[in-house]
């Protein structure tokens, strides 16, 4: 992952402390604190794998003393049952992590296997499948790091490197071709250069866009 190593540590922790609270209370009552375990993870069915880095951030958060032994990796098509990793550690880690360790894996493997059909969906087409900014908030990162291991492409990260000229910024802006015209050349003072892209719904304003060299254009709904 690109992802700082700062950032999955607060989503990991924000994501621990919301689930045990105060302390897992049934693992407590239940489980001897020095009782050793293994817990395998089998795939339910096909799909692709993303979010391990975040999985082994999960049982490191809880004390490091998880051992994660993955038989695939982020990217990696899975076939249904098969093994996919391997934890051996204190029972007491396995168990307080283990939710919040799914929920995390299965959300973005399934990110990343539906992106995946998309990607198939159009192979042998000058086509490629983008992400946008409609994403859960605090996790867009891993979001669309989960794109990535779909084989799709990111679009923009936020509002902060690209621009792109909507609807709104149109109506505010004096219309298309002042405010595409005001982005360009905002976007050619910018250190590093800022990609434009301009959002049009009509033929007609397509072609100015297109006249005006903005980098990419989107078309309407």
């Amino acid at each position: 992952m690109t992802e700082s190593t700062e950032y999955l540590r607060r989503i990991v922790a924000f994501a621990l402390a919301e689930d045990i609270g105060s302390g897992d209370v049934t693992t407590r009552a239940t489980v001897p604190k020095q009782q050793k375990g293994e817990a395998v993870l089998v795939a339910r069915q096909d799909g692709v794998l993303s979010g391990a880095e975040v999985v082994d951030a999960v049982f490191g958060e809880l004390g490091g003393d998880v051992i994660c032994h993955w038989e695939a990796e982020d990217g990696d098509r899975l076939s249904a049952r098969q093994n996919v990793a391997r934890f051996e550690g204190p029972l007491v880690s396995l168990l307080a992590g283990e939710r919040v360790a799914l929920n995390f894996l299965a959300h973005m493997s399934g990110i990343a296997t539906l992106t995946r059909r998309f990607v198939v969906a159009v192979d042998g087409h000058q086509a490629k499948i983008v992400d946008t900014r409609k994403t859960t908030p605090g996790l867009r990162h891993l979001e669309k790091y989960a794109v990535r291991c779909g084989g799709g492409e990111n679009h923009r990260i936020g509002l902060y490197d690209m621009i792109l000229v909507k609807e709104n910024h149109i109506r505010s802006g004096g219309g298309l071709l002042k405010a595409t015209k005001a982005a360009l050349q905002h976007a050619a003072s910018a250190r590093p250069r800022l990609g434009v892209e301009v959002e049009v719904n009509s033929v007609k304003d397509a072609a100015m866009a297109t006249e005006l060299a903005v980098d990419r254009v989107m078309l309407d709904n």
